[in-house]
């Protein structure tokens, strides 16, 4: 299959990799981490998360970070919604888009939001209704589609089924996540080729961690599948509570230089996206999870 010319980065640090960070960081400094990676050229950021703080902590001031935000034209800022009441919050800080999540592990469901992935399913039912209701856009997260860190390899056709319930539920994207990054390029072509029985490719995304290595194989295998949507976090940021020894989401500098490299277009500034990760660690007090930023210097 031929590659496609344009990607889609659907950039999750602002969310998926800092809520898994040990080190607190401001409220000011993840304000100036979404504005940077709009002055970068990123079109889609998932700028946080309404849920319990008992829970998340480091996603208490999401409406704080939405209400302080430099917003752009044709930039999506969307938010992690897990119930109504996350949905009509996200709502009133003015989220473009909002996301809901299940499992294709019956094991990591109920570790990760204690019920099993039917009712995790049912939960979404109104929120999906409240969403179609005010015309906001709702994307899908399908989690260790790849792996479980309790069943281990997962197959397919769980995922397969999963990712259905989503799109017919009104999700208008299914993103495929390999939470625990032990998949391999082949084990996601079959994976792609698996779902996509159900689901237009189009309207499916890929989100791997790099634990064992293996993200920009698998994105570049997917690639080959017709996918064209990516999530990943600036600096690698990241990890899964629930599954030991978890790395961060794969770099979205690192991806972006595999996509520049294949001459595929995403509208987003390198070296731009550079200096917004630096500034990123340095707040952090930590080094960067990329390896281009680490080979650019950072």
């Amino acid at each position: 299959m031929t590659l496609p010319d344009r990607v889609r980065i659907v950039e999750v640090g602002p969310r998926d990799g800092l809520q898994n960070e040990q080190a607190s960081i401001s409220t000011a400094d993840k304000i100036a981490l979404v504005d940077g990676l709009s002055d970068a050229g990123v079109g889609f950021i998932e700028v946080g998360s309404f849920v319990s703080p008992k829970w998340v902590p480091q996603m208490a001031d999401s409406a704080a970070v939405f209400a302080g935000i430099q917003r752009r034209p044709q930039v999506v800022y969307a938010a992690l919604t897990p119930n109504v009441q996350g949905f009509e919050a996200a709502l009133a800080a003015g989220a473009s888009q909002v996301a809901v999540f299940a499992a294709a592990s019956e094991s990591f469901s109920q570790k990760n939001i204690n019920c099993s992935v039917a009712e995790s399913l049912k939960r979404f039912e109104p929120l999906m209704a409240h969403a179609q209701a005010e015309g906001i856009q709702v994307r899908g997260y399908v989690s260790c589609v790849l792996g479980c860190p309790y069943e281990g390899e997962v197959a397919p056709s769980r995922v397969r089924d999963v990712s259905q319930a989503l799109w017919e539920m009104g999700c208008y994207e299914v993103s495929l996540g390999d939470t625990i990054g032990v998949g391999t390029a082949g084990q996601a072509r079959r994976l792609i080729e698996a779902v996509s029985r159900d689901i237009p490719r189009a309207s499916l995304a890929g989100h791997f961690h790099d634990t064992y290595g293996q993200a920009l194989a698998n994105i570049y295998a997917c690639l080959l599948e017709g996918i064209s949507v990516f999530d990943s976090a600036i600096g690698g940021l990241g990890g899964c509570p629930y599954a030991k020894g978890a790395t961060g989401n794969v770099a979205t500098e690192d991806v972006l230089y595999l996509l520049q490299g294949l001459g595929i277009e995403t509208g987003i500034d390198l070296p731009r996206l550079i200096a917004v990760s630096r500034r990123l660690t340095a707040a952090l007090g930590k080094p960067s999870g990329s390896r281009v930023t680490r080979a650019r210097g950072g």
